[in-house]
C-alpha cells in the first residue's frame, strides 16, 4: 500500500492511497467462486455454472463490495501508519478503479488540532465565599409561602402586590395595535410584566373603575413599530385580590417532606438544602470562571466536522424544547449561525479538556464515581436501587464518569492556578457572573 499526504489548508489533509491490484482481484475471485456454489441461474445446474457466467452476472457487484471494504480498511490502516487523528468522516474519491490495475483513491479529511498547553499558573480567579444567614433563611421561607399563597377577593382600592383582573385596549393615534388588547387578564401589580407606568396607573383603582392611561413604549422595546411610541390604554378593573401567604403549619411542612419535628425540623431541612445549593453554585461559578480563562489562554483550531456536529446537537436540543410539535418543524428556521458561537466554545473546550487528560494522564477515579452516584441516589426512597440502576446502565454510567472526569480536570488545573477568596453573600454567590463584552481596540480614541 502506497500512501502520500499533503496539507491543503489548516487542519485539512489530502491523502492519496494506492492498493495493489492483486489484493482486490484475489478477493473478488474468491467471492465469485463461493457464489458459484450457491447461485441459481436458469439453464444451469446448481454448482455447475461456468466461472465466466458467474462473473458476467455477479462480477461488477462483487467488485464494488470488495472495493468498498478495501477503501474503509486501508484508510484507517493508512492514518494509523501516518499517525494521523481524523476528526469526522473522510470524503473518499476513487481516482483509478479498473480490473487488473492498482486501485488508487484520494481521501480528504480534517485532523484534530495540535494544542500547546500553556502554564496554568497564568490563570487567576476568585472563589466566592458565603454562608446561609438567618435573613437568607427567612427570605427563602417567605418565598415558599408565596409560592403556595392563595388569592382572596377584596373590596378596596388596588395596591402594589395585589392581583387585578382587567380588560384593556391599547391604541396608537386612535388605532389599535397588535398585542395591545386583552380581556379578563390577571396581573400582579408591581411584577413589572407590563411596560413602565402601566401597573402604577392601576394602583388606587377599585373594582368596576375605568381609566385611560397615557404611556410611551421604551426606546429599546422589542417591536420596531412601537419603540418609543406614545400610546393609550383604556383599562377596566374587573376584580381585585390580595395575596394570603400559606400558613406555617404541619400541613405546609409535609409538602416539603417534613412529617415530624415541626418548624424546627422544617427550618433545618430548608437550611440544609440552601447550603447544598450554595455549595453547588460556588463550585459551578469557579468552574465557569476557570473554563473562560482556560479558553482565553489558548488558541484552538476547530475542525469543521466537529463544529457542524455540535451545531446539529444544539439545534436538536432547541427543537426538543418545542415538544412533539418539533417533528413537523422545518429545521432550516434555525440557521447554523444561531448556534455557531456556542458550538465553537463547546468544541474548543472539549478539545482542551481532552488534551489536559492526555498530557496529565488523568484516569477516572472510581471512588469519586461511586460518591457521585451515592449522592445522587440519596434523595430517593430506595437509594440502593438507584445505585444499582446506574451501574447496570452503561450509557448512564458513562455520563457519570464523564462528569467526574471533568471535575478531576478542573481540580487539576485549579491546583496550579492562582485562586483567591471573594467574600460575598448567599444571593451574590447564586447570581450568575455578568457576561463580559470585549471592547474594540479603538474604544479609547
Amino acid at each position: 500500500m502506497q500512501v502520500s499526504i499533503e496539507t491543503t489548508s489548516g487542519l485539512e489533509r489530502r491523502m492519496t492511497v494506492g492498493v495493489p491490484a492483486e489484493e482486490i482481484d484475489k478477493e473478488v475471485v474468491q467471492r465469485l467462486q463461493k457464489a458459484s456454489q450457491t447461485a441459481r441461474i436458469d439453464g444451469f445446474r446448481k454448482g455447475k455454472i461456468p466461472a465466466k457466467v458467474i462473473k458476467q452476472r455477479y462480477g461488477a457487484g462483487v467488485r464494488q463490495e470488495v472495493v468498498g471494504e478495501v477503501l474503509s480498511r486501508t484508510f484507517y490502516e493508512a492514518v494509523s501508519k501516518e499517525e494521523l487523528r481524523p476528526a469526522g468522516q473522510p470524503a473518499i474519491e476513487p481516482v483509478k478503479d479498473e480490473e487488473g490495475a492498482d486501485l488508487e483513491y484520494i481521501a480528504t479529511f480534517e485532523v484534530y488540532p495540535e494544542i500547546d498547553l500553556q502554564d496554568f499558573a497564568q490563570i487567576s480567579l476568585a472563589r466566592p465565599v458565603a454562608t446561609v444567614s438567618d435573613e437568607d433563611l427567612t427570605d427563602m421561607v417567605e418565598n415558599l409561602r408565596k409560592q403556595r399563597a392563595s388569592w382572596d377577593a377584596v373590596e378596596r382600592a388596588a395596591a402594589d402586590g395585589d392581583q387585578v383582573n382587567i380588560d384593556y385596549k391599547g391604541t396608537q393615534d386612535g388605532e389599535e395595535f397588535a398585542g395591545g388588547t386583552a380581556e379578563a387578564s390577571d396581573l400582579v401589580l408591581g411584577s413589572g410584566r407590563m411596560i413602565p407606568g402601566f401597573e402604577d396607573g392601576i394602583v388606587g383603582l377599585s373594582t368596576g373603575d375605568e381609566k385611560t392611561i397615557s404611556l410611551s413604549f421604551p426606546d429599546d422595546y422589542h417591536s420596531e413599530d412601537l419603540k418609543g411610541k406614545a400610546v393609550e390604554f383604556a383599562v377596566k378593573v374587573n376584580a381585585i385580590k390580595e395575596q394570603t401567604l400559606a400558613e406555617l403549619n404541619d400541613e405546609f411542612y409535609e409538602q416539603f417532606g417534613v412529617k415530624e419535628g415541626g418548624e424546627e425540623k422544617f427550618l433545618e431541612e430548608i437550611r440544609s438544602n440552601m447550603e447544598r445549593e450554595l455549595e453547588t453554585a460556588i463550585k459551578n461559578k469557579v468552574k465557569s470562571r476557570l473554563m473562560t480563562q482556560l479558553q482565553d489562554l489558548h488558541t484552538v483550531d476547530i475542525p469543521q466536522a466537529l463544529l457542524s456536529s455540535e451545531i446539529q446537537a444544539l439545534r436538536q436540543q432547541m427543537l426538543g424544547q418545542f415538544g412533539q410539535g418539533a417533528q413537523q418543524m422545518d429545521m432550516s428556521i434555525f440557521p447554523d449561525e444561531l448556534f455557531a458561537d456556542e458550538a465553537g466554545k463547546r468544541v474548543s473546550l472539549g478539545l482542551l479538556m481532552a488534551e489536559i487528560v492526555k498530557v496529565a494522564e488523568i484516569t477516572v477515579d472510581n471512588d469519586k464515581v461511586k460518591a457521585f452516584i451515592d449522592d445522587r441516589a440519596a434523595g430517593y426512597d430506595d437509594p440502593e436501587q438507584v445505585v444499582q440502576y446506574h451501574y447496570s446502565n452503561q450509557e448512564l454510567l458513562n455520563s457519570v464518569q464523564s462528569a467526574v472526569m471533568e471535575e478531576q480536570v478542573v481540580d487539576h488545573v485549579l491546583g496550579q492556578a492562582k485562586v483567591s477568596e471573594e467574600a460575598t453573600d448567599y444571593k451574590g454567590a447564586l447570581a450568575p457572573d455578568p457576561v463580559e463584552t470585549k471592547e474594540s481596540d479603538d474604544s479609547e480614541d
